[in-house]
């Protein structure tokens, strides 16, 4: 008796009983009554003092007693008839929810590639619903998990590799010690502290445990001082950065190198995805987002631009579009994940617009904080 099922069914067969015993009752008491008034009136009219009970005969009585067993064998039947009903009732209630709960125990198992069936639009229609997007979620986010791990593996892998190789060479004496050669593995060395510096960073911004130095900036002063730290870059491919800053900007209360190093991760990116001689233009406005005031920083560039089933993912970790992970295609794939999660602990919001061949659009949206 603990399922749910009966539970329902004795509930709603209760009330049923309940009604039709009070229908049946009052339907009984009333009929005898009114046939009774009915007789008095027909036969005993002008004739005062005369017993009801005085003018029922054994016709009578049978009628009223047909009557009365009709209306018991209807009440019986409309019981039946309530029992099934209320069995149904339940069983359309706990059958999909029987359902969700197998699918939930197998998502506890870790097969996340569970649906169930919608067949309603009510309540446990909506659940259902719920459920699908939640285990597709959950799948999704496990597969982005395991595909982190194999490429944090990777992105560690390549530079430990290249030291130990080159130094097992030096140790056997196959590989002569040279300048080159130890200002190569220093540059490897840099790059893996640099990879594990970001990760860790990374981590502490999602848990928004990083500690910020906020400060009143000029956020066109960090724009400036950003693309001419990249100009040896963009002159190498001769790619022209565009500037377009707006006057009289207000300064507004953040920790200028997180906020740096967000214009860097994606002036980085738009150079590194421009073709030669290509341009990239960047934007400053103050503009109004959700009923507050924004500062909006775009940088738009005409690269080859994000497909659609990738643009979902590029603020994943280490996603990447070119799923070779070729180094001259582009980084580790870390960098637009930290740019999202500098961002979003100073309040704000990053968004992309993207049409493939056509060029992306970076748009970083940081809430104004007037100086004092």
């Amino acid at each position: 008796m603990n399922s749910i099922t009966y539970r329902i069914t004795g509930l709603v067969f209760s009330a049923i009983v309940l009604t039709v015993c009070i229908l049946i009752y009052l339907a009984n008491v009333q009929m005898t009554g009114l046939f009774q008034e009915y007789l008095m009136g027909q036969h005993m009219m002008g004739r005062a003092g005369m017993s009801r009970l005085a003018i029922m005969g054994q016709q009578e009585e049978a009628f009223l007693a047909s009557v009365h067993h009709s209306l018991l064998w209807v009440g019986l039947a409309i019981l039946i008839v309530g029992l099934v009903v209320s069995y149904l009732l339940a069983r359309s209630i706990t059958v999909p929810l029987r359902k969700l709960s197998q699918a939930a125990e197998q998502i506890e198992q870790g097969n996340f590639e569970q649906q169930v069936s919608v067949a309603t639009k009510d309540e446990i229609g909506h659940l259902g619903k719920v459920f699908n997007r939640m285990a597709e979620t959950l799948a999704t986010n496990n597969n982005l998990r395991r595909q982190l791990f194999a490429n944090i593996a990777h992105e560690l892998r390549t530079p430990l590799a290249i030291i130990q190789g080159n130094l097992e060479g030096m140790v056997d004496g196959v590989i002569e010690p040279s300048k080159d050669q130890l200002r190569s593995l220093h540059e490897e060395a840099v790059r893996l502290n640099r990879l594990i510096k970001d990760l860790r960073d990374l981590s502490l911004a999602e848990v928004r445990q990083l500690n910020l130095e906020k400060e009143p900036t000029d956020i066109n002063q960090l724009v400036t001082r950003t693309v001419l730290m990249l100009k040896p870059m963009s002159d190498a491919k001769q790619i022209s950065i565009e500037c377009a800053l707006a006057d009289q900007l207000p300064e507004i209360a953040v920790d200028a190198d997180r906020i740096s190093q967000v214009f860097y991760n994606i002036i980085v990116n738009a150079i590194r995805y421009s073709p030669n001689e290509g341009v990239v233009r960047i934007t400053t406005a103050l503009t109004e987002f959700n009923g507050k005031q924004n500062l909006q920083i775009s940088f738009a560039d005409a690269g080859l631009g994000i497909s659609p089933e990738d643009e979902p993912y590029i603020f994943e970790h280490f996603y990447r579009g070119d799923k070779s992970r070729d180094r001259k295609s582009g980084g580790s794939g870390i960098g637009l994940a930290i740019v999202k999660q500098l961002v979003e602990i100073h309040g704000g919001q990053v968004m992309v617009t993207s049409k493939p061949g056509e060029g992306s659009t970076f748009i970083v949206l940081l809430p104004v904080v007037l100086s004092e």
